[in-house]
């Protein structure tokens, strides 16, 4: 028997975790029942912490906590899934095609930025949605020292005033005085769709986000949205033409396409609706967590958001499901009633909140210390013990990322 899970990042990593937790459990032994683990690099991309200087260190490595709890990992991209012959074709790493059959699969292939086709926009457009783009986005920022100190050199736009715009807007101040000088004429300017700065967090943390962009002098462009782009800069639908040469795209993610080849129902973000064990209806032996699954935290309307702290615990149940079915074992509905954010906001701080309403329980340098945290220790892998890898797999036990449920 073969579990397939495609997709190594948060909720990839814990299914395969919970999967293997249990197999061991059930004392079955990796030959009777294999877990493998598709991607393309070994390497959990710490995808929260993009908008942060020197992004090519933000990845931890998997092949050790994967080799100590008996989990294949097969390097490449998954390419195609027939849910008919149970079939996954692999493009691997050395140029080859590789068939995966599977009697569980596991679709953990998490979410890409919405590009929409602006004009401009992918010739002059930076973005800190994947390792890639986050390198090139710092690349181009050090290089900006070599040019003149004009033409909107010193000028960075992010388009998007959710929490990834905010986030990346709120630390451009320092990571520009660093680059170009502490003396430097820095500007930031938020653009935002909505007459709101994160229109999704609600009018309790507003004023908190809107105070710390004051204090850091980040500018924002609220009712407007990017018209076009080009090497002067960047127009937007009110007319207004911004001179800038840093344009950063954070508007908006979509489920990564492969969920298309899923034969079964989709919301407009391209995520596949589950049941509450996470199993996709209708297509049998396949389950679906993290940015690629629709699913209800709980019984009062709440369904699981594109982030890692629901991607964890999702994986972990979508794992041990898939586990279970095929060991004649029951499944378990997923639940994750609890909700927290916690929101960089760069030099001012950060910002902390409890429940789906987001109560403000924590801002300033308080909330700071726990967004480091959570940054730097709790989202990355276990530590590449058997015993205590597969015991940080257990669904009913994975907390959200923050550990405060």
């Amino acid at each position: 028997m073969r579990i397939v899970i495609i997709g190594a990042g948060f909720a990839g990593m814990y299914a395969a975790l919970s999967a293997a937790r249990l197999r061991e459990i059930q004392g079955v032994s990796p030959d009777q029942l294999e877990i493998a683990l598709v991607a393309p690099e070994p390497t959990l991309v710490v995808r929260p912490r993009l908008y942060e200087p020197k992004p090519e260190t933000l990845t931890a490595p998997l092949l050790d906590v994967l080799g100590a709890i008996d989990v294949t990992f097969v390097q490449g991209i998954a390419e195609t899934v027939d849910t008919k012959s149970c079939m996954v074709k692999i493009a691997t790493a050395k140029g080859t095609k590789k068939t995966l059959s599977y009697d569980r699969l596991v679709v953990t292939t998490g979410s890409r930025l919405f590009r929409p086709n602006i004009p401009g926009l992918a010739e002059h457009g930076f973005s800190v949605d994947s390792l890639d783009d986050a390198i090139a986005l710092d690349k181009h920022l050090h290089g900006l020292a070599r040019r003149p100190a004009r033409n909107g050199r010193d000028t960075v736009v992010v388009a998007g005033g959710g929490f990834t715009g905010i986030e990346a807007a709120t630390e451009m101040p320092a990571r520009l005085r660093d680059i170009l000088g502490a003396n430097a004429r820095t500007r930031v300017i938020i653009v935002e769709r909505n007459n709101a700065i994160a229109p999704d967090m609600g009018a309790g943390p507003r004023p908190v986000i809107e105070d710390a962009l004051h204090r850091l002098g980040v500018e924002t462009r609220l009712g407007a949205g990017v018209a076009s782009l080009d090497e002067s800069g960047v127009t937007l639908s009110s007319g207004e033409h911004i001179e800038t040469e840093t344009v950063i795209w954070a508007a908006g993610i979509r489920a990564a396409p492969l969920t298309a080849q899923i034969p079964a129902e989709r919301d407009n973000f391209g995520r596949l609706l589950v049941d509450r064990c996470l199993q996709v209806p209708g297509v049998q032996g396949v389950f679906a967590a993290g940015d690629a699954a629709r699913a209800a935290c709980d019984d009062e309307g709440n369904y699981a958001l594109m982030s890692c702290q629901h991607a964890t615990r999702m994986g972990a149940f979508a794992g041990n499901n898939a586990a279970a079915e095929l060991l004649g074992l029951a499944t378990r509905p997923y639940h994750q009633k609890g909700y927290v954010t916690c929101l960089d906001l760069g030099g001012a701080g950060a910002l902390f909140t409890r429940g789906w309403e987001r109560e403000v329980t924590m801002v300033g340098d308080v909330a700071k210390k726990t967004k480091q945290e959570i940054n730097t220790v709790w989202i990355y892998p276990p530590k590449a013990e058997r015993a205590a890898a597969l015991a940080s797999a257990d669904p009913e036990r994975v907390t959200d990322v923050t550990g405060f449920l």
